[in-house]
């Protein structure tokens, strides 16, 4: 063969062989919305090759995050794989907490949980019986409820009490509907109250949205105990003390009414009670509530004139201002604040989102088969607000340990770790060793799942098909198709819950295939799966001042500043500021609060070596004349110390946070240590300074924020 032939040869058979290798090396683009890492809002390419996720970006046409994606999406495919995965069901074969496991089936782990809840609902009836929720919710969460309502038991035990449910059910109350920021259309002002949105995604909130209207001359109003992020872009940063934000807001209230700064024609037209508030917060005054919140009295003038003379302007509040007994206070007054400036469902303020076409929430969990509920819940007894539905875990712990307002024997847990998410760590464990029997569904082994009866191996966001932001409140679902096969052993909780509720339940409410949720709960909209998939979300229509035809859903058909059912409801029918969430005490003169870590959720992915080299153990931040006067230096680790209990953390000095506030760090357990001792849950963990001893009426609320601590270096004795 010629020298040139053979050349050409060689040259084709390169470029035939590079070409048959990209084909083999080929990746597959998978749409999809992220989940279990946070609530699950941005938009996600996922790159498949061989059944394995290669890549994660950030979806540039994304409804909510426009190509932004945070680490801990990055580095989410490695739960996938990772080694410590749970893979098979477990059934406990020592002691309870003790750390030793037998591999069972399926069948075994069904049968088991079935047999045993099925024990307690025929000895104690079935709302002894409670079934527990975590944050992330997928369709699971409703599933769950739904297998909850049909089995007979009112109590879905959540952690709503502090995340979500003040703002949303206070809002009903007010106005009819749960008011969430406008960030598809352009605000004039937006005050971030206590929303860190560029590290945490505040329920479908994604810092893009926002940065995108700051670049296009949106103002901003920065309220928090730390120098944020955005604080530095901010028109006005108010460095707030912990547990003050109903002092606050009353003082902006002051100054607006004071001032005639309100939208006259809407309080005469829409309101109901403004005379009272007016009169009311005539003793808020922006000197007396400095003296309370520390933010300077000039500086809480100005920015309340900035609100109220910004219109249309949001108000992006974080649940930070849920988590201590004054939240009902806080959030009504807030609320008050978006209603007197006009800025309720009006485009870029705070609005009523309109729910797409797809099945109503009640009958997706046959609300119809539990029609006492709301009587029969743990909390009705304890005459908390009306529409709060599910049960604080203050009030579960209370009828497992002490059998109030009756016994509670067994428990189902999805996508939740209490034993560090609940206050009163101590009073936790406790309560989960007291059950007859409990069962945990998760990715990995958690020191909650370490104290369970059987532990089943989930599935992860990525391994099934799914529907995200149902039943939030913010006018859209979003699709979260599979992108690869979960192991043979790893079921999706959908799937999990459909088989206890064939054996629980009377098998017509449930399915051959879990999948057809799905398409139950799109079958109103005309879209199949795939082709809800194929657009990637389903939104409401936008639509404004609905109020102007059909005027408010309250009873007064008005926005009520002062409630009109408060005597009935045994709630305070207008906002007020009663004093700190605990009292002074020189024995703690330091004031303590939390902050989530952005590369974790809540108490999760602290396995992930991407994510713990970033965030390698749990820092507590504070002042440089805190760390002076306690004789702390940077690194330094250090006893932090409440009326309630004591941890270690490790000190980082900084001038972000306020002189005489502890900025400790949430959610910590580490992953390495010993089964057996749950993972050292006692070392670190933020919720044994918390307590339930003291709670919020109206919603079973714990003081997680503002509380009197001490801090000190630790000695090599300890």
């Amino acid at each position: 063969m010629d020298s040139h032939l053979r050349k050409g040869f060689f040259i084709t058979g390169t470029i035939i062989l590079e070409l048959e290798k990209n084909m083999t090396n080929k990746i597959h683009w998978i749409k999809t919305h992220c989940a279990r890492m946070d609530h699950g809002g941005c938009g996600l390419l996922v790159g498949v090759k061989d059944n394995r996720i290669v890549e994660v970006k950030g979806d540039p046409d994304g409804f909510l995050n426009r190509g932004y994606v945070c680490p801990k999406a990055l580095a989410s495919p490695d739960r996938l794989t990772h080694p410590a995965r749970l893979r098979h069901p477990l059934k406990r074969s020592g002691k309870r907490g003790e750390g030793k496991w037998e591999r069972i089936s399926w069948s075994e782990a069904i049968q088991t949980i079935c047999e045993n809840l099925s024990g307690i609902k025929e000895e104690y009836g079935a709302k002894a019986v409670a079934f527990c929720q975590g944050m992330p919710k997928g369709l699971e969460h409703f599933v769950l409820i739904r297998l909850a309502n049909i089995f007979g038991s009112p109590n879905v035990v959540a952690v709503q009490d502090v995340c979500h449910a003040p703002r949303e059910v206070s809002g009903i109350h007010t106005c009819g509907f749960y008011p969430v920021a406008d960030f598809h259309h352009q605000s004039r002002l937006v005050v971030l109250w206590g929303s860190n949105i560029t590290s945490t995604n505040e329920e479908g909130e994604i810092c893009s949205l926002l940065l995108n209207q700051i670049k296009s001359g949106t103002d901003l109003i920065v309220i928090d105990p730390k120098k944020r992020d955005l604080a530095g872009k901010s028109e006005y940063f108010l460095q707030i003390k912990p547990g003050t934000d109903n002092a606050l807001a009353l003082a902006f209230l002051n100054v607006i009414i004071e001032e005639n700064l309100y939208d006259r024609e809407f309080v005469e037209n829409r309101t109901y009670g403004f005379e009272e508030l007016a009169a009311h917060v005539r003793n808020y005054t922006p000197e007396k509530m400095s003296e309370v919140t520390r933010v300077p009295a000039d500086l809480i003038r100005k920015a309340a004139r900035c609100y109220a003379s910004s219109h249309p302007a949001a108000i992006q509040w974080g649940n930070p201002i849920e988590q201590n007994i004054n939240t009902f206070d806080a959030v009504r007054a807030i609320l008050c604040l978006m209603a007197i400036c006009g800025n309720l469902d009006v485009p870029g303020g705070n609005i009523q989102a309109n729910e797409p076409d797809i099945l109503g929430l009640g009958q997706f969990v046959r609300a119809d088969r539990i029609p006492s509920k709301r009587k029969e819940m743990i909390h009705a007894c304890r005459r908390t607000i009306p529409r709060l539905m599910t049960v604080p875990p203050a009030f579960f712990k209370e009828a497992v340990l002490k059998g109030v307002p009756y016994p509670v024997r067994g428990a189902y847990m999805q996508c939740a770790n209490p034993l560090m998410s609940y206050a009163d760590s101590r009073g936790t464990f406790d309560a989960l060793m007291s059950l007859d029997f409990s069962a945990v569904s998760d990715i990995f082994m958690t020191p909650t799942a370490s104290l369970a009866d059987i532990v089943l191996p989930a599935a992860t966001h990525f391994e099934f098909n799914d529907i995200g932001h149902y039943g939030l409140g913010h006018g859209y679902v979003l699709a979260r198709p599979k992108a690869v096969d979960p192991p043979d052993e790893c079921w999706p909780d959908m799937k999990i819950l459909n088989e206890l509720g064939k054996r629980l339940t009377p098998g017509e409410y449930w399915y051959e295939n879990y999948e057809d949720f799905l398409k139950l709960l799109l079958e109103p909209s005309g879209l199949s799966y795939e082709q809800f998939a194929e657009q990637g979300y389903l939104k409401g229509a936008d639509r404004f001042q609905k109020y102007l035809s059909s005027g408010f859903r309250t009873p007064t058909g008005k926005v009520e500043l002062r409630l009109s059912r408060a005597e009935k409801f045994h709630l305070p029918p207008l906002p007020e500021f009663t004093g700190p969430p605990e009292a002074n005490d020189p024995d703690f003169p330091l004031i303590l609060t939390s902050a989530k870590d952005r590369y974790y959720l809540h108490s999760s992915y602290r396995w992930i070596e991407k994510l713990r080299k970033r965030s390698p153990r749990p820092v507590t931040e504070i002042h440089p004349e805190t760390a002076a006067a306690c004789n702390i230096r940077e690194g330094d680790e250090v006893v932090i110390e409440t009326r309630h209990g004591s941890i270690t953390q490790f000190a980082r000095v900084t001038d972000r946070v306020q002189p005489g506030v502890v900025y400790a760090a949430y959610g910590w357990w580490f992953p390495e240590g010993k089964g057996e001792m749950q993972y050292e849950w006692e070392k670190s963990n933020y919720n044994l300074l918390t307590s339930a001893e003291t709670l919020g009426r109206e919603f079973g609320t714990p003081n997680l924020k503002g509380l009197g601590c001490r801090i000190r270096r630790l000695t090599v004795d300890g």
